[in-house]
């Protein structure tokens, strides 16, 4: 972050200074365990905290100067009307200073993928700034925005939500010059009612974005396709079936732990060698293939840099675990993300056994049943070997691939029956993969079965 003084800042979040001078900030925290010399500390309510009750500790830790929307003794105080809506005025505010070219990305799956591919493609020309982890919401990405300086050219903003209203107020402060949108899938369905309206709800991102500012969807997704030609704006579509993509892939070949295809775009062709595997991930580096070629990247280069790609932590990432091979896919799942990593268990190079490790896919209201059940019918049919469930919907997962005709298909309402039953199984050569929703913590369970004690 570049300096800021104190005034710039109020005039940012339209607020009043209740007490102090006007004074030089370095940094903006929002964590007293981050606070340095200088730092401006944004006080944030959550669910079982109130940051304002930490604002003494955040002047002893150096704070020059305090937001805060209630009354609050200090040094330097400027008041406001809400802080986390002060937080993400001022990285909007901030934004605007740089001339940097910005790339929004969101979707029901797929994003954080996309994004680091996006990125990699970037990097090979560009400094790039990026999303790190999972700062994807209303603290994390202006958290994200305030880490632009002026030797930054382009970044790449992942944007997160389960609730209308979201991406539109995460796409003004990013103010992006293009958007991508992966998939419209039925991530967060219990609050959004429909996957329509899932599609609405992303489509937010055109709020932050200028009229002439490109968007890039998906085109083998089925309301992504519909709404390409329905909205009245440029459009790029990329996609593997859908046959008048602007950006396709063809001639897939999964080999081991890679896939190759070739890249058509616009009357060429580039031959991509990717370090992943599914037609999920050949997709998001059509994303980022197309991003490249809109910020003039070489193709060539592009491609390089997708050879390069590397995935991020326990997202369907591939390693060796005592002589078994893993994939660590524990990061968050939807009925979507479930079957692309089924494939990848399906596909991966594998010479003793293919297991399932499967817990709970939430926020999927009353779908949530149908979709377990449906996930289920789908281990069965892939090359799966094994299936072993925990959790509580995850129940019906085992009783969709038993009536699919899968009969070692284990549910253990208890985790560590669970933990043990794997253990007692598992051998070297086998590939086991660990899925399920962040909240399940599936990578306990994983440390366990697969770690070194």
């Amino acid at each position: 972050m570049e300096k800021l003084t104190l005034a710039d800042i109020i005039k940012a979040v339209g607020g009043r200074q209740e007490s102090g001078a006007d004074c030089e900030i370095t940094e903006v925290s929002t964590d007293t365990r981050d606070i340095s010399k200088g730092s401006l500390f944004i006080p944030i309510r959550g669910e079982r905290f109130d940051g304002h009750d930490f604002v003494a500790k955040a002047f002893e830790a150096g704070a020059a100067a305090v937001l805060a929307d209630r009354d609050i003794k200090g040094k330097c105080v400027v008041r406001v009307s809400d802080t986390r809506k002060a937080y993400l005025d001022l990285a909007g505010w901030y934004r605007r200073r740089f001339p940097v070219t910005v790339v929004g990305i969101t979707g029901s799956v797929g994003k954080t993928t996309t994004k680091e591919m996006v990125a990699a493609v970037l990097e090979s020309r560009y400094k790039t700034l990026k999303t790190e982890g999972n700062f994807n919401n209303e603290i994390g990405l202006p958290r994200t925005l305030l880490r632009l300086d002026s030797s930054y050219q382009t970044a790449v903003i992942e944007m997160g939500m389960s609730h209308f209203g979201e991406i539109s107020r995460l796409a003004k402060a990013a103010a992006p010059n293009m958007g991508v949108i992966t998939n419209i899938g039925v991530s967060h369905i219990e609050n959004l009612g429909s996957r329509e309206g899932i599609l609405k709800a992303k489509l937010e991102i055109l709020d932050g974005m200028d009229e002439h500012a490109p968007l890039l969807l998906n085109s083998d997704n089925d309301l992504l396709s519909q709404a390409a030609d329905e909205l009245e704006r440029e459009i790029i579509t990329y996609g593997i079936d859908s046959p008048h993509a602007d950006i396709r892939a063809v001639n897939i070949q999964e080999t081991g732990l890679t896939t190759e295809f070739d890249i058509v775009f616009y009357g060429k062709k580039a031959h991509t060698v990717l370090p992943a595997i599914g037609k999920h991930n050949v997709l998001n580096a059509l994303a980022a293939f197309a991003v490249g070629l809109i910020n003039d990247v070489d193709p060539q280069a592009a491609v390089a840099a997708l050879e390069q790609y590397t995935p991020a932590g326990m997202r369907q990432r591939i390693v060796d675990r005592r002589g078994m091979m893993v994939i660590e896919d524990c990061y968050n799942a939807s009925p979507d993300s479930m079957l692309a990593a089924l494939h990848a268990l399906s596909a991966v190079g594998c010479t003793g056994r293919r297991i399932a490790v499967l817990s709970d896919m939430l926020e999927l209201g009353s779908y949530s049943v149908r979709a377990h059940y449906d996930v289920g019918r789908a281990v069965a049919q892939s090359k799966a070997d094994l299936l072993f469930c925990t959790g509580t919907d995850a129940a019906y997962i085992v009783k969709g691939a038993k009536e699919a005709g899968m009969d070692n298909a284990m549910f253990y309402p208890q985790r560590d029956d669970l933990v043990r039953a794997v253990r007692e199984t598992v051998r070297p050569g086998d590939c086991l993969l660990f899925k399920a929703s962040r909240g399940m913590k599936l990578e306990e369970l994983m440390e366990k079965i697969c770690g070194e004690s």
